[in-house]
């Protein structure tokens, strides 16, 4: 039977080696940890469903809010849908993300016993939970060594020259090869916080790049 090729279009100019000196570096620069808000997996997985299409700033003021009121499966289910809008109505979709907040939670309490399932098509099952969110649920809450690929990965990949696909889910799939072990549990946190804060999509202050050294995009940006 003949060996099926990779698709290497999809694969950047980065080597093994330079790969893992990006993330070394990035390690020494980045704290992995999320910009969401909360202190339990359940309050991650609303925070996480209600961050889809909107900024993690907006969905923290909400659920700070809303958590001391409501912050388990029960207590949003009883709260209810009308109620729980108001909590929320900052976030884009808010409508929609109501509806699925208390959906799922009733789902938890009838089927998990109020617990957020360690397992990937339990969550996917779940309404409002794509596969990014459960990567990052699982990655966060059970340190799983998955890599929730946003807008963010997606688009800084190519410039790092690590991946260059067309979907996130090629994207995702590069990333989990080509990434070192010792980073793989973190890599989604450096590569996400390093887009958002410093290799933003417009303007790239690559004057304060830690990794202008060695970084193939070819558009740098030197000067604030």
């Amino acid at each position: 039977m003949a060996k099926t090729k990779k698709n290497t279009q999809w694969y950047g100019a980065a080597s093994a080696q330079k790969i893992t000196k990006f993330y070394d570096i990035l390690s020494e620069h980045i704290e992995p940890k999320s910009d969401l808000s909360f202190d339990t997996h359940y309050e991650l997985l609303v925070a996480v469903v209600l961050s889809a299409q909107a900024t993690d700033k907006s969905v923290n003021e909400s659920c700070q809010k809303l958590y001391p009121v409501a912050n388990t499966p029960e207590a949003i289910v009883k709260l209810g849908e009308k109620k729980l809008i108001p909590y929320i109505k900052n976030i884009g979709l808010y409508r929609n993300k109501a509806k699925n907040v208390i959906k799922l939670s009733q789902i938890l309490i009838d089927d998990y016993n109020s617990e957020v399932p360690n397992n990937r098509e339990a969550l996917e099952a779940l309404p409002g939970v794509g596969r990014k969110t459960a990567n990052v649920v699982l990655n966060i809450a059970f340190g799983e060594p998955t890599i929730a690929v946003d807008t963010h990965v997606h688009r800084i990949s190519p410039r790092l020259g690590i991946a260059d696909c067309k979907t996130v889910e090629q994207t995702e799939q590069v990333l989990l090869e080509r990434t070192p072990k010792k980073h793989l549990l973190h890599a989604h946190h450096y590569l996400i916080l390093h887009g958002r804060y410093c290799c933003k999509a417009r303007k790239p202050e690559c004057w304060q790049c830690p990794l202008i050294k060695s970084c193939p995009f070819e558009d740098k940006i030197t000067e604030p």
